[in-house]
């Protein structure tokens, strides 16, 4: 996930997506696919070739992994790539197959890291990329019961920075793709692993694997960070999502600026006020309700599932998206009306020099979550307006604009039939995304992205990703390898 994320990770949620949305998000009711999802969730297919020395061999790696501190500013995401590189190369991939793409940033050196597993003969279809990310959100150590980077294995769980976000799907991929190798298997497409090394950070390894060569003829790609689903304690499964979207990431900068003066001598005009009266003109801004193919889905379904108002105002939405009396009721439900607008918010002040001195100078930031197909200079005009003429509005980073991938019926059922194997009788849900993961980058360039996964978490309790004592279930993380085992096997054909 982003730095900025949101949700738990694996979803885009995004895995942004919030907790509350995942959990309650809409079941698939197009009708096109329902014939093909019911026909993948019940015929699971062949039974997945995954052992017990597969599954002890994954939690080794995934280990190893975690006691790597790949978070920017310590140099080890080359280190975390030397390790996927040795075990891939002991699995029978030669270093034709194996691109490292160095980057470097703010002058640290990070890594993109791409494997390609070569179609058997000539190729029966494109190129489908397999997406994780190597970096972490670095860890307040005192804040934790352990050592971050020390995996700790206790009542289930593996504890430590990364176990959750992301690099549970690395392991699990690389396991895979090791296991497949050294068994004879080959598909009849070629697959990428495509890893990222700063997709917390700025994605900019991202960006420069995209632009590798093996990446320009990718059909789609399966986001590792951004599929999954919630279950009950006892493991019984409640709701599992397909990304398929995600809204954009934009902030901004509002700037007072003032010749300020000594402060025993105050002037009507005062920079921190004229950001205060700026501040209250962005509160009140609300921004309209916008449905698309993919929110429309899971209004309907939240609406089913909560019933009381939210259930009713949501229903009236469908309707009508300007019904005013629903709309009020939705804004009282935040964690679930997220998905309905484009969100605004103050996040951090910088104002004044000296607490005997006008202040001179107070910058405001602005973060906003903004809905696909709306420019980030339009939400700019209308930060600006609502602001007024005495402060200044700017973007302070990129936006990266972002379209909805569409729900391809082929796509959702290998992913549908690869969770069914892990959760008889689930329907997958496709979803957008409140924050943001790589998924992004590829849609923007392109290239239709979707989350996958079955990783199955308990909420509140597994939601850790960037917090405090990160952890991971590992029966959960078992039943990955899979996952990806049968969904690798569904997208690609192939044998021996």
């Amino acid at each position: 996930m982003a730095a900025d994320e949101r949700r738990p990770p694996f979803i885009s949620w995004s895995f942004p997506l919030t907790t509350s949305v995942l959990r309650h998000a809409t079941r698939l009711i197009v009708p096109a696919l329902g014939a093909l999802l019911m026909a993948a969730g019940a015929a699971h297919g062949a039974p997945s070739q995954v052992s017990s020395a597969d599954r002890e061999a994954a939690r080794v790696l995934l280990s190893e992994l975690v006691a790597i501190p790949t978070a920017k500013g310590r140099a080890s995401v080359p280190k975390l790539v030397d390790v996927l590189e040795a075990r891939l190369l002991a699995a029978g991939f030669t270093p034709a197959d194996i691109a490292r793409v160095p980057v470097i940033i703010d002058e640290e050196e990070t890594q993109g890291f791409i494997v390609r597993y070569r179609a058997k003969g000539a190729p029966k279809a494109r190129p489908v990329a397999l997406l994780a990310h190597m970096d972490v959100v670095d860890a307040v150590a005192a804040n934790w019961a352990s050592d971050p980077y020390k995996p700790v294995e206790k009542d289930g769980y593996l504890y430590g920075r990364g176990s959750q976000d992301n690099k549970f799907a690395v392991a699990a991929l690389v396991n895979t793709f090791s296991r497949l190798k050294s068994a004879g298997w080959a598909p009849n497409r070629d697959l990428l692993l495509a890893f990222s090394g700063d997709e917390e950070t700025g994605m900019l390894s991202t960006r420069a694997v995209i632009a590798h060569p093996w990446m320009k003829d990718v059909e789609y790609a399966l986001n590792g960070d951004a599929g999954g689903g919630s279950v009950t304690k006892d493991g019984k499964p409640l709701s599992f999502s397909m990304q398929a979207a995600e809204k954009t990431t934009a902030t901004y900068e509002m700037t007072a600026a003032n010749p300020g003066g000594h402060s025993s001598v105050p002037k009507p005009d005062n920079a921190i006020y004229e950001l205060a009266d700026a501040l209250k003109g962005v509160q009140a801004l609300t921004f309209p309700v916008e449905l698309n193919e993919i929110t429309r889905l899971m209004v309907a379904r939240t609406a089913k599932d909560q019933g009381g108002e939210l259930g009713a105002a949501f229903t009236r939405l469908l309707a009508d998206p300007a019904d005013a009396e629903a709309i009020a009721v939705a804004r009282r439900y935040p964690e679930y009306s997220n998905i309905l607008w484009t969100t605004c918010v103050a996040t951090m002040l910088q104002a004044g020099n000296a607490p005997n001195a006008l202040p001179q100078n107070a910058v405001a930031t602005v973060n906003c979550r903004i809905l696909p197909g709306t420019p980030a200079a339009e939400i700019e005009a209308k930060l600006q307006k609502a602001a007024g003429s005495k402060v200044v509005v700017k973007l302070a980073d990129e936006a990266v604009e972002s379209p909805i991938s569409p729900v391809r019926p082929d796509v959702l059922a290998a992913l549908q039939k690869a969770v069914n194997v892990n959760y008889p009788g689930v329907t997958l849900q496709p979803s957008l995304s409140s924050g943001g993961t790589e998924g992004r980058e590829y849609r923007r360039v392109g290239i239709p992205t979707y989350g996958a996964g079955s990783l199955g978490l308990v909420y509140p309790d597994d939601s850790r990703a960037h917090g405090t004592d990160e952890r991971i279930p590992l029966a959960a993380f078992d039943k990955e390898l899979i996952f990806w085992d049968v969904l690798i096997k569904e997208i690609a054909g192939g044998g021996r």
